[in-house]
């Protein structure tokens, strides 16, 4: 059935503007992106296909141009959409950030962390730099690795934190296993690097580790 033949209360977009969008499922929400299904099945149909197929929509978000335009009714367009889609909601983030609410905003920060590293295929170390009011100045991916590791100097971090002549900083990396806890490792890293930040009197105010789905935060998890 197609979804112009469900009651009006079930078709996602009325749905949508009756309710808002925090009403609607995942699959309901997909379906208004992709507008439309394929032969003998509707546009929901097709989403709870890709969902189950992906995993999530952060797997299918995640996806290669190659894995999702094999689906039938996707195609090199849709790919593109989504991934502009995506790219504006981190931007969007990025600029409620800058406009000084970051750290009364603990959502939006972990949304931004999310969307900017967790899918990457390689761990990267990242830098959220602050002023004294703890608004955002910058942000820089620092150093990249292997699959398991990544190198960080903290000399470089404190020559960075200097550049931009930052107050304070919020670190975070990415795991590309999937699994957000952080390695005895990752903790001597950053009390080495809070230890250097701290003799040009830069506070670090988190560590944050983002996995598959999950991102944990060093300071409320008390290592810090």
């Amino acid at each position: 059935m197609s979804i112009s033949d469900w009651p009006e209360d079930d078709r996602p977009r009325e749905k949508l503007l009756a309710k808002g969008p925090a009403s609607l499922s995942d699959a309901e929400l997909l379906a208004i992106f992709l507008r439309s299904g394929t032969k003998g099945k509707s546009a929901v149909d097709l989403a709870r296909t890709l969902l189950a197929k992906f995993g999530s929509l952060a797997g299918l978000i995640a996806a290669s141009r190659e894995a999702f335009c094999a689906i039938p009714g996707l195609g090199s367009a849709k790919y593109a959409q989504m991934q502009a889609a995506t790219e504006l909601s981190r931007r969007a983030l990025a600029a409620e950030m800058k406009s000084g609410i970051n750290l009364s905003s603990p959502t939006a920060v972990r949304d931004f962390l999310r969307l900017s590293i967790q899918n990457r295929q390689v761990e990267v170390f990242v830098g959220l730099f602050l002023d004294a009011q703890n608004r955002v100045i910058a942000m820089e991916e620092l150093f990249s690795g292997t699959l398991t590791q990544t190198s960080v100097f903290p000399r470089e971090v404190v020559r960075r934190a200097l550049h931009h002549n930052a107050a304070g900083v919020i670190f975070a990396h990415n795991h590309p296993s999937g699994v957000a806890e952080p390695s005895h490792a990752d903790e001597i890293l950053t009390q080495a690097l809070k230890g250097a930040l701290a003799l040009i009197d830069v506070r670090v105010l988190d560590h944050f580790v983002v996995g598959r789905g999950a991102t944990l935060s060093f300071a409320e998890r008390g290592l810090l």
